[in-house]
């Protein structure tokens, strides 16, 4: 069964919130949501760290794009296990996790970003993180999958497009590949 920790930006994109993005990658991220809905699992802390995030970005009175619908099914389904798992995580210092899968890694994450790795990290099965179009991830991501965290990409061309306009110098970092099934 399809089980992912999903970064607000893909909501984000979902509600068509966010600059610059392709139609292709709107279209990717409504239908990524759309699929966990039908048949997946959502994983998010026990301590709604996520979920806050989810709320202080989208608005679910009245839902005005498919990331808000999203985060209202999301809160339907709090208590059901089929749909949604929570795991506990641990804040050892301000926006500093003791489960984060590389410390020295996660000074380099944005605070609000860090809980995605964290939850991934924390969950027996490690589940994979969708990502929207933040480029910093893709200075991340294979660092983060040494230690088993996959991270899926759901729009390359726009993460690799904003990554070239933030950082023009050439940077030896591997792009994401495309977006595989999960």
């Amino acid at each position: 069964m399809l089980k992912v920790v999903i970064d607000t930006n893909v909501l984000l994109v979902a509600n068509q919130q966010h600059a610059d993005i392709s139609s292709d990658c709107i279209a990717s991220c409504i239908e990524h949501l759309q699929k966990v809905q039908s048949d997946g699992v959502v994983v998010i802390d026990d301590s709604f760290i996520i979920l806050n995030e989810y709320q202080n970005k989208t608005s679910i009175s009245p839902p005005r794009g498919v990331g808000d619908v999203f985060l209202k099914w999301l809160l339907r389904n709090m208590g059901n296990p089929a749909r949604v798992e929570m795991v506990s995580v641990t804040l050892s210092d301000t926006d500093i996790y003791a489960e984060f899968p590389d410390p020295a890694l996660q000074h380099e994450f944005d605070p609000p970003d860090r809980i995605f790795p964290t939850v991934a990290n924390v969950h027996a099965e490690k589940p994979t993180i969708w990502q929207a179009a933040d480029c910093k991830w893709i200075d991340w991501w294979l660092k983060l999958a040494e230690h088993g965290i996959k991270v899926k990409f759901l729009c390359v061309a726009d993460a690799q497009r904003f990554y070239k306009n933030k950082f023009p110098r050439p940077r030896h970092v591997p792009a994401p590949a495309m977006p595989e099934n999960n």
